[in-house]
């Protein structure tokens, strides 16, 4: 079935996109969440002209998104998190507190944005990746310290 996405879904698509999924997916869950609606001949044209009228300022929102990766390649965060005495950490270290270090650095990142490849369960280095734009995505550092 053929939808329209109305805002980010994970692993599906990004706002505006025309993306393929199964029916039952589109009808049980993202239709009646308001995520999407159907992909119709109307919905299309009237999707067309929102992006021709919205192209200013989708071009002025990727920029932000270039300038704030490039200053976030040079940023290694320091995460606290209470540990053992054998150094594992009690629980994981996960996007909330990613972004929290982002907040203390000066940088304002949204939490569904980053994505962390491995869990972060003892303390060291690690490294995420922040998917600020549909185009943009930037891969930081971060190193877990026990507090």
């Amino acid at each position: 079935m053929e939808i329209i996405l109305k805002e980010d879904v994970i692993n599906v698509g990004y706002k505006g996109d025309i993306v393929k999924v199964k029916d039952g997916y589109a009808r049980n869950f993202l239709i009646p969440t308001k995520k999407a609606i159907l992909a119709t001949v109307p919905a299309k044209k009237m999707l067309a002209e929102d992006l021709k009228q919205r192209a200013h300022k989708i071009e002025r929102l990727k920029n932000e998104a270039v300038a704030l990766a490039e200053s976030l390649k040079n940023v290694t965060l320091t995460v606290g998190a209470k540990t053992s005495t054998t150094g594992k950490i009690f629980g994981a270290v996960g996007p909330i507190q990613i972004a929290d270090a982002f907040e203390k650095a000066g940088f304002i990142v949204d939490r569904k944005v980053i994505v962390i490849k491995d869990a972060v369960k003892e303390i060291g280095s690690y490294t995420a990746v922040a998917r600020l734009h549909k185009e943009v995505t930037v891969e930081f550092s971060f190193e877990v310290v026990a507090e």
